[in-house]
């Protein structure tokens, strides 16, 4: 068999002018990351990564640390198909067309935006998106310019299937990617409903690993969420 660990992305810039770029802490997370294999000599035979900013440089510090310290890092190959849902589509577009037909998560929508502090901003957040990632994978129709969650779900299988698809067994693969995509991985492993998928995305950690083993033709969890890297509980994030 064959092994896959899917790496969240570390810490981004949550509630900053751009999102898409590592803060100083999730910078830090990735390095302990990278040295944390380097250490236990876990090399991988094949890297990949999402396209955005905060996937491909999470996967850049880890592989530093890990060819500082002598172990080998193969040239991470960047796959469009291994990107997030689109948080851009979801918060213009899908939010403020639910808040208008939803007088309760108009509510939630109202609240997030108000909260002074950013732990209460970011806990009102995540109360709203969960609200509204549930009603964009459950929807009965497309909203225009949304990528549609049917159409995101099957992206993220051809993913997979173009990474675990290679030639050879026993192989040690690495993916950088986001939390929508862990979620679907598992949710699509299991053969769970839709929903499921976003109940995991909901609570994978920022560098956190999720691992499964491989053939041809079968994916199969093997563990998830884990954080054997970051001992230190100060160091473990959600956003």
């Amino acid at each position: 068999m064959s092994t896959l660990t899917l790496v969240r992305h570390a810490q981004a810039s949550f509630h900053a002018d751009n999102y898409d770029e590592l803060s100083e802490l999730g910078r830090e997370q990735a390095r302990r990351l990278g040295e944390f294999w380097a250490r236990r000599r876990i090399d991988f035979d094949e890297v990949y990564c999402g396209p955005r900013v905060r996937q491909r440089h999470t996967a850049e510090i880890v592989g530093g640390a890990c060819t500082r310290a002598g172990r080998p890092w193969p040239e991470p190959v960047v796959l469009a198909e291994l990107d997030e849902y689109d948080l851009v589509g979801l918060l213009r577009t899908l939010a403020p067309e639910l808040a208008r037909r939803d007088a309760a998560f108009a509510e939630l929508l109202a609240h997030s935006r108000r909260d002074a502090d950013s732990l209460g901003r970011a806990r009102g957040f995540w109360r709203m998106f969960e609200a509204l990632t549930l009603h964009w994978a459950t929807a009965p129709g497309p909203v225009a310019g949304v990528e549609v969650f049917a159409a995101f779900r099957d992206r993220v299988g051809r993913g997979l299937r173009r990474v675990t698809a290679g030639p050879g067994s026993g192989r040690r693969v690495a993916v950088f990617t986001s939390g929508g995509v862990i979620g679907t991985s598992v949710r699509l492993a299991l053969d769970a409903p839709d929903r499921t998928a976003l109940e995991v995305n909901w609570r994978v950690r920022n560098c956190s690993l999720t691992e499964f083993v491989f053939t041809k033709n079968r994916l199969t969890l093997d563990s998830f969420n884990t954080l054997p890297h970051l001992e230190d509980p100060a160091l473990w994030t959600y956003w």
